[in-house]
């Protein structure tokens, strides 16, 4: 599907309808059993705890939790929000997610403008300096910002496309060739919702989350499909199974490093058990250079254009976003 661009700014995200549904799905996927109740009583017409078992265990009446999860978290306190958590038996970054959603603090009435993301130099200067290691820096909506060399040549020529289409969400999901590098492409895409779940629950604003949301839901099932389920995820640390057109299967592994004077941002970089077969397949990689990426550089566009080049052509660069 063309892109079709209205001519009005996209809406919000709803925090009272994403703190309602997933409270909702946090309970869903519960069963008495799990949490130590006794399974006894009337039939259950949907799946997980009820209502009335949920307040049971955080300790809160019925009728507090009820009026939650309808999205009315505005005078709930700390404290209540940590026993829902305990109940539901929420991970460190569905913590977060939770209380970002029902308690937001105070926001401007005005939508403030996304701010362009920049890249400190001291941090591109670092992505140079790791030869052989494929490094990027990714920051809000997951949208790619820099990169090294290596990173080119094991994920692409990001350099080729627009700003805007850095992202790895756009790639993951509009993109064949990036379906074909992931071997585990399900496990990808279920994290890479994960994560802007997590980044929509602080930034429920943000006009541009609110396009891609919309983007992605028109155009892929799979994503309408994850984005439904309310999941969310801190990116960390894991090895991904890649098939590259060129050096065969590799398996990487990665580690996610948060910068600590921009939030938003985060180093992740790559690397392979040394003296393993994926060790030197990237050593092939970087003594291919540029050529590794020319080699491919009549497959389509990675967001389904046509003429910019396919997996693993460009250098490292940096642009605003």
């Amino acid at each position: 599907m063309d892109d079709q661009p209205g001519t009005s700014a996209p809406e919000p995200l709803d925090r009272r309808a994403e703190l309602s549904e997933f409270l909702r799905t946090r309970r869903a996927r519960l069963r008495p059993q799990d949490v130590g109740l006794p399974e006894f009583g009337r039939a259950r017409r949907v799946p997980g705890l009820r209502r009335e078992e949920l307040a049971q265990l955080a300790g809160v009446s019925v009728a507090y939790y009820t009026r939650l999860e309808q999205g009315n978290g505005r005078n709930v306190s700390a404290e209540v929000l940590d026993a829902i958590a305990r109940a539901l038996r929420l991970s460190d970054a569905e913590h977060a997610h939770l209380t970002h959603l029902a308690k937001p603090g105070r926001h401007k009435k005005k939508r403030r403008p996304a701010r362009v993301q920049r890249v400190r130099t001291g941090l591109l200067y670092l992505l140079e300096s790791l030869e052989g290691v494929p490094a990027y820096v990714s920051g809000a909506r997951s949208d790619i910002l820099a990169w090294n060399p290596m990173a080119a040549a094991v994920f692409g020529d990001w350099g080729a496309l627009p700003p805007e289409e850095r992202n790895w969400a756009r790639l993951v999901f509009l993109s064949p060739a990036y379906r074909d590098l992931f071997v585990e492409w399900d496990t990808k895409a279920s994290d890479m919702v994960s994560y802007l779940r997590l980044y929509a629950g602080c930034h429920p604003d943000d006009p541009r989350l609110s396009a891609l949301v919309g983007e992605l839901s028109v155009k892929n099932d799979e994503f309408r499909r994850l984005w439904a389920t309310h999941n969310v995820k801190e990116k960390g640390h894991g090895t991904k199974l890649l098939r590259h057109p060129l050096v065969g299967d590799m398996a990487l592994s990665y580690e996610t490093l948060h910068l600590p004077d921009d939030p938003e941002q985060y180093l992740v970089t790559y690397h392979a058990e040394p003296g393993s077969a994926s060790a030197q397949a990237l050593r092939l990689l970087a003594s291919w250079g540029a050529d590794a990426g020319r080699a491919e550089a009549d497959r389509i566009d990675p967001v389904g254009g046509a003429g910019r080049g396919g997996l693993g052509d460009g250098a490292g660069r940096v642009e605003g976003v």
